[in-house]
């Protein structure tokens, strides 16, 4: 039990604090395109959907159907990247690859980076729309 106890004592918790990248760029050509009763709805209906696919995707994850996570991530990348979240579509189209790559070790850690980001992302997002109002 001496040797656990030791091994304990040298034990890290790496804490993930990445910060999320969104294009207001894409967010004020959208507004241009739309006009802010439009692009708030697009915006508004992305961040639904995005929650959603979040949450199947982990889901197919731990259910073991990687071809639908696949698919529910490869989604993502385009919503994400419609609404500015630059950085959750990116990390997003990393797990289609390492999906495709067969990478088990490379996909979790990626999902689980993914979610992470997922969840920033959409509170980073829902703070800047309660600035606008």
């Amino acid at each position: 039990m001496k040797i656990w106890g030791e091994i304990v004592e040298h034990l890290i918790l790496l804490k993930q604090n990445e910060a999320v990248h969104l294009d207001p760029d894409r967010l004020a050509e959208l507004y241009d395109q739309l006009g802010e009763t439009g692009a708030e709805n697009v915006v508004c209906r992305a961040l639904e959907e995005l929650a959603v696919r979040l949450s199947h995707t982990e889901r197919c994850y731990r259910e073991g159907r990687l071809s639908d996570m696949r698919k529910s991530a490869h989604s993502l990348c385009a919503i994400a990247d419609q609404i500015g979240m630059v950085l959750l579509s990116r990390v997003a189209c990393d797990v289609t690859r390492c999906t495709d790559g067969c990478d088990r070790v490379a996909l979790a850690a990626t999902l689980a980076r993914l979610l992470r980001i997922g969840e920033r992302s959409l509170s980073e997002i829902w703070d800047l729309q309660d600035m606008s109002v």
